[in-house]
């Protein structure tokens, strides 16, 4: 299996916030869900891997060839859907469709025409008429009409109905069926990911904090409850996140084998994919 895309030493930096020598690849063929609380980096890395926005360093690889070189024919092949849709308002969907086709040699009316039938979109609408929903179905039927071999998607689900949540979900599925191709979805909503998600990355505070197969992730973490007074100074060191209370602790890890011949009789969970990104950032944000 190769990858779809490889960063290496990514650098950015703009205020008080900076991406910090990010460094991840995208294996062909999985949906790889890219995620972080609010203001942990994810839209700035997307932003920079895309050209929207400069970086300080490091380096871009789609499809192994190197995005600063071969930028349009990169994006010719690539699919974006962003959170801010970046659409014309006083435009229909029909004459913003005929402004983004242009830009791609493979567009397929066909492929258009059929997306937005399954997402009950009217090409005669106004864009500054579509509700949340709607505008991501559209920005979706656009970064599909054009024979993508990657979609890169920023915070697709938020603020959505469970409804179109799940339509959109079941459409990248779909998506998938065909070979070689690849989904970057970042989001911090991440019970859509526990559905879909090959692949996790979570970033926080712009700087990677791990990359692993998602089942291998909720194999190795464990939920583990019980008696507060069990707790020692050694065995809280085998936690990344504990919640102590009167009436007992909760906490994250992964070593469940060490807890165990600590405190024998603990109650252990697997764990969601959201336990192990606050797990892993203390919980606290």
């Amino acid at each position: 299996m190769s990858d779809i895309l490889t960063v290496d030493g990514l650098n950015k930096s703009y205020g008080k916030f900076s991406l910090t020598d990010v460094t991840f690849s995208l294996p062909e063929g999985c949906i790889t869900g890219f995620i972080g609380i609010n203001g942990a980096g994810k839209t700035t890395t997307l932003r920079t891997l895309l050209g929207l926005s400069n970086k300080l360093s490091g380096n871009i690889r789609f499809f192994g060839l190197d995005m600063d070189k071969n930028e349009r024919a990169i994006k010719d092949r690539i699919g974006v859907v962003l959170d801010d849709g970046c659409f014309y308002e006083e435009l229909s969907l029909s004459e913003m469709k005929s402004i983004i086709a242009a830009a791609y040699t493979s567009w397929s009316e066909k492929d258009f025409k059929r997306y937005m039938d399954v997402f009950s979109l009217d090409p005669k609408q106004k864009i500054n008429t579509l509700s949340k929903g709607m505008r991501m179905k559209y920005a979706l039927a656009l970064a599909l009409s054009h024979n993508a071999e990657l979609l890169i998607m920023d915070e697709p689900t938020s603020g959505l109905d469970p409804m179109i949540r799940s339509q959109l979900l079941k459409t990248l599925t779909e998506y998938m069926e065909n070979d070689g191709k690849g989904v970057f979805f970042s989001t911090h909503i991440t019970s859509d990911l526990d559905k879909i998600a090959d692949m996790l990355i979570m970033i926080d505070n712009g700087q990677i904090v791990f990359q692993e197969e998602k089942d291998t992730l909720l194999d190795t973490y464990r939920i583990v409850k019980g008696d507060v007074r069990s707790l020692t100074d050694d065995i809280r060191r085998l936690f990344l996140n504990l919640s102590e209370t009167a009436f007992g602790f909760t906490g994250i890890t992964k070593q469940v084998s060490e807890v165990r011949s600590y405190i024998p009789d603990v109650i252990v969970e697997r764990p969601t994919i959201e336990d192990i990104m606050l797990g892993n950032i203390g919980g606290e944000r």
